[in-house]
């Protein structure tokens, strides 16, 4: 046993020396880990490692999702830009619509006038011609009338006439027959 004793106090002391030495080691370095060159290929082959996997993460998840993203946005944005511009087209073709349906009604709103306008004329015109049988009527009987007041003013006329000169020459003193008055005031009449 006493060769164990012996091999594991060696061993202890072994292993103490070492860690001593590690120690005074560490004590040495006592700066950045990673600046230490002993150390470089190590942290060469992680930095490779992790690259590699940030590239394949990166090329085959995220990327591929963030590009789907980016195709879903520009196809919504092409559809929504050939929908605006459809919709335009249609506004446009809407506002010609609108013009030429304000233009026809324009036009049948003009004819419509000229059909009242001449219709209008028509009924005016047969009022006027009614209005001017009625007063080319009257007017034809007024003339009568007019034609039969002057006979007969001339009638009364000649009468006065008659009379007046009857007592004219009655006044005076003579004697005038009927007949020679009624020739007198007839010359006279005529003119």
């Amino acid at each position: 046993m006493s060769n164990t004793t012996q091999t594991a106090a060696e061993t202890v002391t072994e292993t103490a020396g070492h860690a001593a030495e590690a120690a005074g080691h560490a004590a040495q370095s006592a700066g950045m880990p990673q600046l230490d060159f002993s150390t470089f290929p190590n942290q060469i082959f992680w930095l490779v490692v992790a690259l590699v996997v940030i590239y394949l993460v990166l090329s085959r998840i995220a990327l591929p999702r963030i590009g789907g993203i980016i195709a879903d946005r520009q196809s919504t944005i092409t559809n929504d830009l050939a929908a605006a511009e459809e919709l335009k087209a249609k506004a446009v073709e809407a506002e010609k619509a609108y013009d030429q349906a304000l233009v026809d009604a324009r036009v049948e709103a003009n004819k419509i006038i000229a059909e009242a306008r001449a219709d209008i004329q028509k009924d005016l015109d047969k009022a006027t011609a009614k209005a001017d049988a009625e007063i080319a009527a009257k007017a034809a009987e007024s003339a009568g009338r007019i034609d039969e007041i002057r006979a007969g003013a001339a009638k009364s006329v000649a009468e006065v006439a008659k009379d007046a000169a009857e007592a004219i020459v009655a006044a005076m003193g003579a004697k005038a027959d009927a007949k020679s008055i009624s020739a007198a005031v007839a010359a006279r009449l005529k003119g």
